[in-house]
């Protein structure tokens, strides 16, 4: 079913290990890339419309994924009465994942936008006691309340605060944690498979997210941006819409290749790289020693839960999955 795909991106003398590495080195560069594209057409390129941008990547998967099942090289249920009920609520909470994610790139340095992010890991920990009876590791709680205390205090002396910015990004961490473990139930159904979840997700919400940006005049806004007659810009924004599909499949080769917890993991690696490279990313992080430490006391939680992950069985472990197409 995924060969001819994985044909294309393994070489054909590659070995099961290595086909393992590449497939996580191919999941961390579409996560590390679709942030920061994401990040230059919204600030540097002021594209005014994070909706038309979801839009755009909503588009792309369901295209691509119709595209491949007609071409018999994945397969996921046709459309039926009972399809919308099976993959209910994940539509809503895929979209307002999707929707505060960019609006809140828009609006934040990724400095600060990769350390807020890190309370869905907190907020996937709790959802996953009360809904999934997971209980994390003493070890794995402290890494993530590090996390999440140096993300205060680099959020407490943030210079460039954006209280609507900051709204988005703590939302779009409560729907990122929901949605990961409404997924996490969904797939051990196995009523519409991996890929059929994310094309009906997709599909459901696109009239949704049209009627949702003609009212806000968000339609207009992306016709009359100047922006279009720019092949830099359309290269980018294109590239976005295609790594928003590219994101999902990375996602699930590298867990199926390897494990929920290599993807997790790897997740958590190139967050510390966006973090960095977002000083200089964007032009809207300014400098401010305590907002530096806290960015460092949230790495240092970050490498902490990674080595952590490393060494404890992934059996004992909860998965702290998400589908951002913003990020993670």
């Amino acid at each position: 079913m995924q060969r001819s795909i994985m044909t294309f991106i393994f070489p054909k003398t590659c070995s099961p290990e290595c086909k393992k590495i590449l497939a996580a080195l191919f999941y961390g560069l579409m996560s590390f890339f679709i942030t920061v594209v994401n990040k230059t057409v919204l600030t540097s390129y002021k594209f005014p419309s994070f909706i038309m941008l979801g839009i755009g990547q909503m588009t792309t998967t369901v295209v691509v994924l119709y595209a491949a099942r007609q071409l018999n090289i994945l397969s996921f249920p046709a459309l039926e009465n009972g399809t919308l009920a099976k993959v209910f609520p994940l539509p809503l909470l895929y979209a307002a994942n999707m929707f505060t994610g960019l609006g809140g790139t828009q609006q934040i340095s990724l400095p600060m936008l990769t350390a807020l992010r890190r309370f869905s890991i907190l907020m996937t920990m709790i959802l996953e006691y009360f809904i999934l009876r997971q209980i994390a590791s003493c070890t794995i709680q402290m890494s993530v309340f590090a996390m999440v205390f140096g993300a205060v205090i680099a959020a407490s002396n943030d210079l460039s605060f954006n209280v609507s910015g900051y709204s988005l990004l703590l939302f779009n961490d409560l729907f990122t944690a929901l949605n990961s473990v409404v997924m996490k139930k969904k797939l051990d159904a196995k009523e519409l498979g991996k890929w059929g979840l994310l094309f009906y997700n997709s599909l459901f919400m696109l009239p949704i997210a049209c009627a949702l940006a003609f009212i806000t005049g968000d339609i207009e806004k992306a016709v009359a941006y100047d922006g279009w007659r720019d092949i830099a810009f359309l290269i980018q924004f294109s590239l976005s819409c295609l790594m928003g599909f590219l994101l999902q499949y990375s996602t699930v080769l590298c867990t199926q290749l390897n494990s929920a917890l290599t993807t997790t993991v790897i997740g958590c690696l190139k967050n510390i790289a966006v973090t960095y490279l977002g000083m200089f990313i964007g032009g809207d992080y300014i400098f401010n020693l305590a907002n530096f430490v806290g960015l460092n006391i949230s790495i240092v939680g970050s490498l902490v839960y990674t080595w952590v992950t490393f060494r404890v069985k992934e059996e004992t472990l909860p998965v702290y999955a998400s589908l951002p197409t913003t990020e993670k």
